[in-house]
Parts: C-alpha cells; structure tokens; sequence
C-alpha cells in the first residue's frame, strides 16, 4: 500500500516526531510510504530519508501558496499514485484534500490533528483562515485522525469539525529510546556546568506564544526566590541566546545563570532523562503532548499546564495546574521538590509503567496501520458500488 503522508515542515516539532516514530515502527511489507514537506527543508529530513523513506519538498514560503507549488504536488501526486494521502495538521489537511481532487482514481484521504487551535484570534490570520476553512470542509476526509479526545470535541463544537469523522489515536512512545538514564543525568549536567545533585528543571517547546515561556520564566522567579539552588534547562526552535525577547525577559526576572538555552536538540532522550522536573507550560494550543510523554517514559514526574488532554495522560504521576498562572506553576515545583529523592524517583517509576501501559509506540501504530487498511478497503468497496450501479443501469 502507496501512502502519501503530507506535512507543513520537517522542523523538530510534535507532529513531525509522530509521524517519525509511526514510520519507524510501520510493516514495511505492507506499506510503502512517502513523506512531502509543503515547505523547504527542516533539521528532520535526513532522519526520514535514514528510513529509507522518499522526501520530497515543495518549497512553499509563508503566504499563500503560488501556482508552481501547486502544479509540483499534483504532479508529485499522479507520479506516486498513492492508494491512500495522510495529511498531518492543518495546512497538510488541506493540500492532501485539494491534491486528492486530481488524481484519477478516488483515493481516500485521512485529515490528522494535534492541537486544540480552536479559538482562531489566537492564530496568525492565515493559519486561522486555514483552521476555519477545515471545518466548512471536514465531510471531504475518510476520517480525521485527533490526538486527544479534548482536541476532537473543541474542533467539533467551536468550529463544526465532522464528529462522525472522527478517529481518536494517542500519541505513542518509544519506551527503549526513552529510558531512565542515570549516565544521561550526570552528562548533561557536567555540560551545563553544574553540580552532579544540582536540581534541573526542564521545558522543551518550540518559541511560540502558545508555550508560554513568559509564564515558565515568571514561575522560576517565584521559585529561585525560595530555592535560589534551582536551574532550569529550556531546549527548542527559537530558544537559544540569539532569541533577545528571551534573553531579555531572563536577565529581567534575575534568572541569569540559572537559565540555560540550549536551542534545538536531537538528543531529547538524553535531555529529558537529565531531568528532575520536566514541564510544559503551554497557555493553549496542546491536544496530547509528546514531550510530556517522553518524560514520564524517562521516568520523570511531570507538572503541566491544563491544556488539552495533558491531565489526562499525567494521572496522578505528577502535577497540572492552570494554564497562565505563574504562583500555580511554582507552587506546583515546590510541591515535588519537597519531596525526597526516593519519593520522586517512585513518581518518575509510576508515570513510565503508565506510558508503557497505555502509549506504547508499537500499539499505537498498530492502530495506524488498522486505519490504513480500513479505509482503504472502504474506498474499493464505494468504487466496485459505483461500478455495479453503472453496469446495472447500462443493463
């Protein structure tokens, strides 16, 4: 089975790291896939082509997309002939649709969505007209694959998504890549100079306004002022030293030399095993996020904003708190911090037994798998329908 799975970039982002790992994972006896890009390049391209995966880029730039784009991925599409074209977030949705439209055979089309964008002032105008658009055009996809049941009911109710399109499939995880790693811990710490017991707490997100790194620097104030001792480690797209607006908000809050920016990382396994702490303090935005996954299967407690289903996937293995509320964030920290090691460390034991339980990555693409099939299946049974009544009627 030909698969054609469109996404908007192969930057280091959720989705990207999803379809990754689904990828890997994937019967390459049964399924073939294909994976294009609608923008250039992306620190991830090379780690798709090492699975012998074809990538492809269409080269859009931020805009609307011209012409040319347009006429590359249809030809892309009739030169591959897929049996089935996944698309992966908005803008991936809705070009895997309108590409659909042009090839000869009806060839099914699966939308996914891995955030909760349904308050669209939130969003760039464009992508907001994208997200809208979506909805108005939600009865063309076989299904729509969501991340998170909170996801799915947001779309629906806020923007009129189909509900009777909708499949929902977690986000999984590597449980072997994703371990505990004491070796890790001390590594990372030497890197950034601190003590071997030095107390890390860490946040890996892109710079974006729905991560709200404004309100995680706001709550390590308010914890340095009880627990000066405390670093805190921030890895993504965007959070390095050449990103002043964090650097000033830093050297602002008095938190220079207890915050490290590490940038975009490829070793998030080590990083996330290096924590003692590991959070996401997103303000909205979220449906199931990896990084909080991959922390628990780290063997990590968790404290979280409640964004999407991130109360859900935590249990009680950690701590969420509301999002925006800067004293809540902190007051959660210190919550876990007053804990003995032994304590925390059975927190992190709970919360991978409930990713290994629950988010396994082989389970979850299994359910891909079952998916692709399915509606492959369905697609040749509508066209032997459509065949049989037109051979009746000629009858």
């Amino acid at each position: 089975m030909k698969i054609i799975h469109l996404i908007t970039s192969l930057q280091t982002h959720g989705a990207q790291m999803m379809l990754l790992k689904v990828l890997s994972g994937m019967d390459r006896r049964r399924f073939a896939s294909v994976v294009v890009s609608l923008t250039e390049g992306g620190a991830m391209a090379e780690q798709f082509a090492a699975l012998g995966v074809p990538v492809y880029s269409l080269g859009l730039k931020a805009g609307l997309p011209t012409p040319a784009a347009c006429l590359r991925l249809i030809r892309l599409f009739r030169q591959v002939e897929p049996d089935l074209i996944q698309g992966w977030m908005y803008h991936g949705n809705l070009a895997a649709t309108l590409g659909a439209m042009f090839l000869k055979l009806q060839t099914p089309v699966l939308w996914n969505i891995r955030g909760s964008s349904y308050e669209l002032r939130k969003e760039k105008p464009a992508t907001a007209a994208v997200i809208w658009l979506g909805g108005k055009l939600s009865h063309l996809p076989r299904r729509i694959i969501n991340n998170s049941l909170t996801s799915a009911r947001q779309h629906e109710e806020a923007l009129g998504y189909r509900a009777d399109r909708r499949v929902i499939i977690a986000n999984g995880f590597d449980t072997e890549t994703f371990a505990p790693s004491e070796p890790a811990r001390l590594a990372v710490r030497r890197e950034l100079g601190l003590d071997d017991n030095a107390l890390l707490i860490g946040l890996m997100a892109r710079y974006h306004p729905m991560k709200d790194h404004a309100n995680f620097l706001r709550a390590a104030a308010r914890l340095s002022a009880s627990h000066p001792q405390t670093h805190f480690a921030l890895a993504g797209e965007g959070v390095d030293d050449r990103n002043r607006e964090l650097c000033d908000s830093i050297q602002n809050l008095s938190l220079g030399g207890r915050v490290h920016l590490l940038g975009e990382r490829r070793d998030t396994p080590r990083l996330a095993a290096a924590f003692d702490i590991a959070t996401l303090s997103s303000a909205f935005g979220e449906g199931f996020p990896n990084v909080i996954g991959e922390a628990m299967s780290c063997g990590v407690p968790c404290v979280a904003t409640e964004v999407g289903d991130s109360a859900q996937v935590i249990g009680d293995t950690g701590r969420t708190v509301p999002p925006c509320e800067a004293p809540a964030l902190a007051a959660a920290w210190r919550e876990l911090i007053a804990m003995s090691a032994p304590q925390r460390r059975a927190l992190g034991a709970a919360a991978r037994r409930r990713v290994m339980e629950n988010f396994s990555i082989n389970a979850i693409t299994a359910q891909y798998e079952s998916l692709y099939e399915n509606a492959v299946s369905l697609s040749l049974e509508t066209c032997e329908d459509k065949l049989n009544v037109r051979y009746r009627r000629v009858c």
